[in-house]
Parts: structure tokens; sequence; C-alpha cells
């Protein structure tokens, strides 16, 4: 087996020892799995983050194969955090995984340890889970970083990491700005895109969707979200 040096010894080379042995000690919660989840958590592990937890209901089903790096014919049918935690091990052996396989609402969070986490990332879809999310790691002045709309995009040159209030063009950002702002939340740290949503062209379903409307998507401006939230995530917590 690598050793952990031996694996990070590039990202070490930039960020210092110091550094490195912080990330080795904190603990992330990724609250979605999927197409900027999956990528948030790939960059964490292999940027020596040594504690994930994974919050996520889903299964890997055929339509997670064009975004999802945890998304292959070997795990179809696999529990979302059962795949990555497969697939952090592979990389990061050492890495200490915890999961919560359920979609979280807000009568969830009392089996979510909110109190043991030094950053939280927001990767779901659903306004009320997000809103709660936030006010769960705000309420504990945890470091938050929430995504917004990544469907129906294709062109990942407009990603961004820019305050909630400062967003322009995303529709969920703009349901999230009503929201948070009733909740007397005042900045929130947030990954989206600064291009238009586009219109797809023909109807997206899926078997068992709890969707209404189901976006089309492509790999590149989820996975682009990912790693910028990951980056991000880096930087904010080798600094504390």
């Amino acid at each position: 087996m690598v050793n952990r040096s031996e694996r990070l010894a590039r990202i070490e080379a930039l960020l210092g020892e110091e550094k490195m042995e912080k990330l080795k000690e904190k603990r992330v919660a990724v609250f979605g799995i999927g197409g900027v989840g999956s990528y948030a958590v790939e960059a964490l592990v292999r940027s020596g983050i040594g504690k994930i937890d994974l919050i996520d209901g889903d299964k890997v089903v055929p339509s997670n194969l064009n975004r999802q790096i945890i998304a292959t014919e070997k795990t179809l049918g696999m529990e979302k955090v059962d795949a990555a935690e497969q697939r952090i091990k592979e990389i990061a052996p050492d890495v200490e995984v915890r999961k919560y396989p359920l979609f979280y609402l807000p009568e969830e969070k009392e089996k979510i340890p909110f109190d043991d986490y030094d950053l939280v990332i927001d990767a779901i879809d659903t306004v009320s889970a997000k809103i709660d999310i936030i006010l769960e790691a705000k309420k504990r002045n945890i470091p938050v970083i929430s995504a917004m709309g990544c469907g129906n995009r294709l062109d990942p040159e407009g990603i961004q990491c820019i305050d909630l209030y400062k967003t322009k063009g995303d529709p969920l950002a703009k349901v999230m700005r009503h929201e948070l702002r009733k909740r007397g939340i005042k900045d929130l740290l947030v990954v989206c895109s600064s291009k238009e949503p586009l219109k797809p062209l023909n109807e997206v379903t899926e078997e068992d969707s709890r969707r209404r409307s189901i976006p089309a998507s492509s790999i590149f401006v989820p996975a682009s979200a990912g790693l910028l939230i990951a980056s991000k995530a880096l930087s904010i917590l080798s600094d504390n």
C-alpha cells in the first residue's frame, strides 16, 4: 500500500507539511454525492482530507453515468455512499469515512453530527434541505459552501465562487436568496454558473425520480463546480 506521504507529495510541495498535517485532521461533510458532490469528494480525498462524511440516499443508476465520477457499470445499483466509499478506499485507504444513506430533510437533522464538522458542502437539490443544512452550519459557525444550479448547462467557463447575494442568472440562487434573506442569513459562499441555463431539446424522464422536472445535464459544469468547491474548501481548512 502506498503511504500517505508518497501519495500526497506533489500537493505537499504546494501547501507545505504543516498545512497537510492540518488537513489530515479535518472532517468534511458532503451532502449529495451526485455530479457536483462526487467530484468534490474525489478532489478532497486526493488532496489530503483525512475524514469525510457522505450523506446521500440515492443509488447509482444508468443516467448517472454521463457525469458522476462514482458511476460505472460496476457500481450500478449500489448506494451512492457505498460506491463513494469504495472509490475513496481505492485511492486513500487511510481516510476515515462515515456514511449516512439517507435523503436529508430538516426532520433528519438529529441523525447528522453537525458539531463534528470543520466544513460542510451542500451539493443537494432540495431547497428546504439546502436551507436547513446552511442554517445548521451557520448556527455553529462552521464554514459552508453551497452548490447552486448546474443542470441544463454545457459551458463550464461561467463557474465561479461568489457570495450568494451577488449571483445573477441562476434560478436556484434566486430562490435561495429570497429564502435565506427571510431567515437573516447575510452571506453565503456558493459555487454557481454565470451562464444562463439552456432549454432542453426534449423532456428528460427517469424511473423513480422524486423530481417533477428533471434537468438535462453534462459532465462539464457539475464536475467543474465540484472541483472548485473542493479547492475553496481546501483553502479554508488549511488556513484554519
